[in-house]
């Protein structure tokens, strides 16, 4: 009889106890306790087991789950090697998730930390009842409060580490899970100095400054910079996509996610789930798939987007909105089922998000939305490498995500595709005219795009309005043609002999010193297109020249002209 699947389950021993599904990762806490290293960092996508595994490390390791082991763990790949089993239950243990730290202010998030401090000291209450617990310590305890500064939440660990060890002899386990989720938060919600500043301090209190640690494990999406908040970190060990180091420990193997099929009677459906859920690689490691969705799969039986229907999206979505034209050009090619090829340091430095390209990528690797098969590279930081969407989901996602990004504006949206594939200039002007309003007003900032780069925030925007027509239409991006480089075309999917019409779009920005009117700027446009031949490129693809539309798209501020 197949196990319940109990979705959204993360604590180990409650998995257990009901003998619910459960893919085998017990493997992980005896590698990672071999190994030695004093501190790790794991990054590792969303909902890709992480809290879980941390968990079931808490409940091997810990002084709480003393003589428990035989019934959590029997039967379980660690169980199997003696001298982990009589390391179970004997080590103190003090775990922290920063996953709920989302608040809009630097006031609501240090508070929700401060809250979690709280439960951390609870979940050692027994040290008030102590003997050997003095007045210094009592008082540093009772310090520990909903209304405690930034300095004094930072230090608690560290405090709580020091009386730990002086209570069981034995240097204690730091376990920190999504230590970024407030980082992600900060950035986005304009608290970004006040947050790396507590996060610096609490991490060097915490794992460096630390006599009393025995051993730190810490988990997240990115692998935030060194200079933001591990500065002082030089004994931190960094797990990223590219490591060797657990590459199966998170995420579902082949094998595994076959068994499950199994279990559950759906092994016919095996190529669907591969195509929508596998495709992610970690230290050279492929066939790994998504944990979430293939579970949710597996208790729904039906194929759908899961992962990329959960939170989590906000930050992706925000830096390639905000992105050039150069950004949408390589996610178009990805959303075609192509490669691009970046060089990708894995750090991951927020402040460069805006301003540098490749720190995009990182995070889109580390975040698991794009991967790059086959081996690693020797010098990963200084080799280019082969970026795909990771498989079907993903590219759902990012469906989603463009349509999302027109929210209200989407009647016009998709009369704006209807009037560049029909000819109907005037109503296209209409349509680009009311998604322009929106737009700059609502997601870009009126005082951002016209300003500092207007060609490429136009050219941004209406590559996206387009790709809804992918599928019919291929829309391409910055393509040689002719003597020069087109903004935009549509190439009908239909070919040569084909019935659709093709599309060349060039924008221009109005230029006062040499344009009287709109209309000045939409010809200077079109010229642009017959002087450089960029038909040719469709001509060249066996598409006749009565087939392919030239558009001149002008825009001055939130004023737009399509002739």
């Amino acid at each position: 009889m197949a196990r319940t699947i109990c979705i959204g389950a993360q604590d180990f021993e409650y998995i257990r106890a009901h003998g619910a599904f459960y893919v085998d990762k017990t493997g992980f806490v005896r590698d990672w306790w071999m190994s030695g290293d004093a501190v790790t960092l794991i990054c590792r996508p969303r909902r890709f087991g992480k809290t879980l595994n941390l968990d079931m490390t808490r409940c091997f390791l810990s002084t709480e789950f003393a003589g428990r082991g035989e019934k959590l763990f029997a039967g379980l790949d660690v169980w199997s090697d003696p001298a982990m089993r009589s390391l179970q239950g004997t080590v103190p243990v003090l775990s922290m998730s920063f996953a709920r730290v989302k608040q809009r202010d630097f006031t609501s998030a240090l508070q929700r930390i401060n809250a979690l401090m709280i439960d951390l000291v609870r979940s050692h209450s027994y040290l008030l009842d102590w003997d050997g617990l003095g007045d210094w310590d009592r008082r540093q305890l009772e310090a520990v409060s909903l209304t405690m500064d930034a300095v004094t939440c930072a230090g608690v660990p560290n405090m709580l580490c020091g009386l730990l060890y002086r209570f069981w002899g034995i240097k204690p386990v730091v376990l920190l899970d999504e230590y970024d989720a407030p980082m992600e938060r900060a950035w986005t919600g304009d608290y970004w100095d006040e947050a790396s500043d507590f996060m610096r301090d609490l991490m060097n209190s915490t794992f460096k400054t630390n006599p009393a640690l025995g051993r730190g494990l810490i988990t997240g999406v990115t692998r935030v910079s060194r200079e933001s908040i591990f500065s002082d970190l030089n004994n931190l060990e960094v797990i990223t996509s590219s490591s060797s180091k657990y590459r199966t420990a998170f995420g579902f193997k082949q094998s595994e996610v076959d068994a499950a099929l199994a279990e559950y009677g759906l092994e016919s459906r095996r190529e669907d789930v591969r195509k929508w859920y596998d495709g992610f690689t970690f230290g050279g490691c492929g066939s790994i798939y998504n944990p979430w969705s293939v579970t949710k799969y597996l208790e729904s039986g039906t194929i759908d987007a899961y992962w990329a229907n959960t939170s989590g999206n906000g930050l992706v979505s925000e830096v390639i909105r905000h992105g050039g034209v150069r950004l949408k050009s390589d996610f178009e090619e990805l959303m075609r089922g192509g490669r691009v090829e970046k060089i990708i340091d894995e750090q991951v430095v927020f402040s460069d998000l805006s301003t540098k390209p490749n720190a995009v990528w990182a995070l889109l690797l580390a975040a698991g939305y794009v991967t790059a098969p086959g081996p690693v590279p020797e010098f990963p930081t200084r080799t280019a490498r082969a970026l795909e969407l990771t498989n079907l989901e993903v590219r759902e996602a990012f469906d989603r995500l463009v349509e999302g990004w027109f929210g209200e504006s989407d009647e016009e949206y998709d009369d704006f595709c209807r009037a560049i594939v029909s000819g109907d200039a005037r109503a296209a002007t209409r349509c680009l005219t009311e998604v322009t309003l929106y737009c700059m007003s609502s997601f870009d900032g009126a005082s951002r795009p016209a300003e500092r780069e207007p060609e490429r925030f136009y050219h941004g925007l209406v590559l996206g309005m387009l790709s809804k027509l992918r599928g019919r239409w291929s829309v391409e991006s910055n393509r040689e043609s002719g003597w020069g480089r087109y903004d935009v075309a549509l190439v009908p999917v239909d070919g040569a002999g084909g019935s659709d019409s093709a599309a060349l779009l060039e924008f221009k920005v109005f230029d006062p010193d040499i344009e009287k009117t709109l209309a000045d700027t939409v010809t200077r446009a079109k010229r642009q297109i017959e002087k450089k031949a960029y038909v040719q490129g469709l001509v060249a693809r066996g598409i006749a020249p009565e087939r392919i539309r030239t558009y001149g798209i002008a825009f001055r501020g939130k004023e737009v002209l399509v002739g």
